[in-house]
């Protein structure tokens, strides 16, 4: 079990590199308000979720910076959500937050942000692309 653990860290660690060696955070520092401030500045639901991916802590700051892109992408669509619609988004935010409730680690609470923020950001693309898929 041990053993599994590591291997799940050193996947994340290899990842995260691969992550950041694509795109530099940009905020001023490594300070979380730095980070959120780069994240509300973001134009879209799509770049949020990328300086996300580029700032992340791995960790449990993640939850905050995961609420930044979930409501950055939530303008995209939660209000023009009907209630059926509304209620699946609610069931696979839930889905998330289950998935690695059993794990001990701070990177399963990133984890869990992640996949929380990864849901809303398939809300905002379909929403954006029925929308304009309507003009």
């Amino acid at each position: 079990m041990r053993l599994r653990s590591c291997l799940a860290a050193l996947a994340l660690l290899l990842t995260g590199c691969a992550v950041h060696a694509a795109e530099e955070c940009p905020a001023k520092s490594t300070a979380m308000e730095d980070i959120v401030a780069v994240l509300t500045a973001a134009p879209s639901c799509d770049r949020a979720m990328k300086l996300f991916e580029a700032c992340e802590y791995g960790a449990s700051g993640d939850v905050q910076f995961g609420a930044v892109v979930e409501k950055k992408c939530e303008a995209d669509f939660l209000g023009r959500l009907k209630p059926p619609q509304k209620l699946s988004y609610q069931r696979e935010l839930r889905v998330c937050d289950r998935k690695y409730r059993n794990r001990s680690g701070t990177m399963y609470v990133s984890f869990t942000a992640f996949c929380r923020a990864e849901v809303a950001q398939r809300y905002s693309r379909r929403a954006l692309k029925a929308g304009s898929a309507g003009r």
